[in-house]
């Protein structure tokens, strides 16, 4: 199939399009490279992408034409987003990249011919506080990146509903793995373990729960969705795993790796943070066949390695 993916270069994007790209299909990938972390992470996501054949159009979705990205796409995967909860990011950058992009891109394949699957990706974050329901669970997302979201996963649903257009969302928990953002949990810890340097931990984060999902196993679950197209249309489904440990068990865990143990500094807490996420995910095993099967421990010896072969001493970060 021909499948555009927006937010190739990004953590997930680049794991999504690379698998695909495997299967055999002609991946098409979208993404700005935008300076919210280094440069240099996404163009190393992009030398590993062209070298398994897939193509990378430098486009934002905000303000550029779409019309040949777009041309002869049959699925669309779209995770281009302005991510995470940053007390220096704009609500207006939120809205620019999270709605207005989306709103465009649905404008650029709203009458495609070709199109027969829009995937949109969203977050536990729609949730709020307290990420532990079904997908019939009411919304109450307490973050601009929570709230933009929300809004960008409900038009996707609107043309679905007015228009036809044949789209699903999923909402993914707490995704960790190789490529992952350096400002996220665990390759801040990892560099700083590695440098020897404190890690700024968030005042009570240690005891926040999370349902830590390895890459892998969230790709798997987005592919599934090219399996099921028709089963999708309207659907939103939860991707994450049902295991469930604190951010304080977690950064045991790398400890237990690494083999030492890290220097912890406390920082005030962030607003709008999770307390909890537990991902449900019966929808998505039962309509998709989902079932993620990696631990947090082989997932993070993974990201371990990772860090170490392809960053520590390369990237300066």
């Amino acid at each position: 199939m021909n499948i555009l993916v927006t937010g190739a270069a990004g953590f997930i994007g680049s794991h999504l399009s690379e698998h695909l790209a495997d299967l055999g299909h002609t991946v098409r990938g979208l993404d700005c490279l935008t300076d919210y972390y280094p440069r240099q992470l996404k163009e190393l996501n992009v030398h590993d992408l062209q070298s398994s054949g897939v193509a990378i159009l430098p486009l934002d979705l905000s303000e550029d034409d779409l019309s040949d990205a777009v041309k002869d796409i049959e699925v669309v995967y779209h995770l281009a987003a302005q991510p995470g909860i940053s007390a220096t990011t704009s609500y207006q950058t939120y809205v620019r990249n999270n709605l207005t992009a989306t709103y465009r891109l649905l404008e650029a394949v709203n009458e495609l011919p070709t199109l027969q699957g829009f995937v949109n990706i969203s977050s536990s974050s729609v949730y709020g506080s307290d990420a532990t329901g079904d997908e019939e669970s009411e919304p109450k997302p307490s973050s601009y990146y929570g709230v933009t979201k929300l809004a960008a996963e409900q038009l996707v649903l609107a043309y679905a509903r007015d228009h036809g257009l044949p789209a699903c969302s999923l909402r993914l928990f707490s995704v960790f793995g190789p490529r992952e953002r350096p400002e996220k949990l665990y390759p801040k810890l990892i560099h700083c373990m590695l440098e020897g340097t404190e890690f700024p931990l968030f005042e009570g984060s240690e005891h926040h729960v999370r349902s830590f999902t390895y890459v892998g196993d969230i790709v798997d679950g987005m592919v599934a969705v090219l399996h099921n197209l028709d089963r999708c249309r309207g659907e939103i489904f939860n991707i994450g795993t049902e295991a469930a440990i604190t951010t304080g068990e977690g950064i045991r865990i790398v400890e237990e790796i690494m083999g030492q143990r890290a220097r912890i500094s406390r920082v005030p807490k962030r607003a709008g943070d999770q307390l909890r996420t537990h991902a449900d995910i019966e929808k998505a095993r039962r309509v998709l066949g989902y079932n993620p099967n990696t631990t947090t421990e082989e997932g993070l010896r993974n990201e371990i390695d990772w860090y170490r072969q392809r960053i520590f001493g390369k990237i300066d970060l």
